[in-house]
């Protein structure tokens, strides 16, 4: 996402600076609540090891996945560390447990997307449209500009995860909710997951034009956009 900034840090590097300033920090945001919200639903389901390992907080530095963090700024999706989850404390039993812990991630990113569209629908905040773009206002737009930024990259996120290979979101999801022998057989996908993912990423980059994973994620991202802006655009 941000190599699409250097030509414009170049060229006018005030708003170069503003647009990866504005990104990275919707990134922190998004990641953090994403990865707060698994620990939290993690412990109102019974099992406090996030819990005891520091993860039910709101302070980045216990979220972020250096990894991750860099395949979002140059490929547009990425993780956030994991957070531990002890499948048999549970509530929900082990399944669907860890169904509802992994879905807590895209619904997190969905909400607050939801939260920072409410400024720019009730005329607080001006916006001249949402996703991510480079800027070219003024400081008056900069709010408006950031929560933009925000509201794009959360769909964006909620979208990635919920692609149902591991280790993203989507595949513990498919777990829980498929038919026990058709889960069984799924997870025997889980431990080539990472290099499925990792795959499809550089085979997007090899082979100009639209890739396998725009593809898979376009359908999620409308229909995640639709139920967000509502007819606002």
């Amino acid at each position: 996402m941000l190599l699409r900034s250097i030509d414009l840090l170049i060229e006018n590097p005030l708003d170069g600076l503003v647009t990866v300033i504005v990104f990275l920090l919707a990134l922190v945001v998004a990641i953090t609540f994403h990865e707060f919200c698994h620990a939290l639903s993690a412990n109102l389901l019974g099992d406090l090891t996030a819990t005891r390992q520091g993860r039910l907080s709101i302070n980045p530095v216990s979220h972020l996945d250096p990894m991750g963090s860099v395949m979002i700024l140059l490929a547009g999706f990425g993780w956030g560390k994991p957070v531990p989850v002890n499948a048999y404390n549970l509530m929900a039993g082990v399944r669907s447990g860890m169904a509802l812990v992994a879905a807590a991630g895209p619904i997190s990113n969905v909400v607050l997307a939801i939260i920072s569209t409410l400024p720019i629908r009730i005329g607080l905040v001006d916006s001249t449209g949402y996703g991510f773009v480079t800027f070219g206002g003024g400081a008056d737009q900069l709010i408006g500009y950031f929560l933009q930024t925000l509201i794009g990259l959360n769909l964006v996120l909620a979208a990635f995860n919920l692609i149902p290979i591991a280790p993203l979101d989507g595949f513990k999801i498919a777990l829980g909710v498929l038919p026990r022998d058709i889960a069984e057989g799924f997870r025997r996908l889980e431990p080539h997951g990472p290099m499925i993912l990792l795959g499809l990423i550089f085979f997007d980059y090899l082979i100009p034009g639209r890739g396998i994973l725009a593809i898979i994620i376009e359908p999620i991202f409308t229909t995640l956009a639709t139920i967000v802006l509502a007819g606002h655009s």
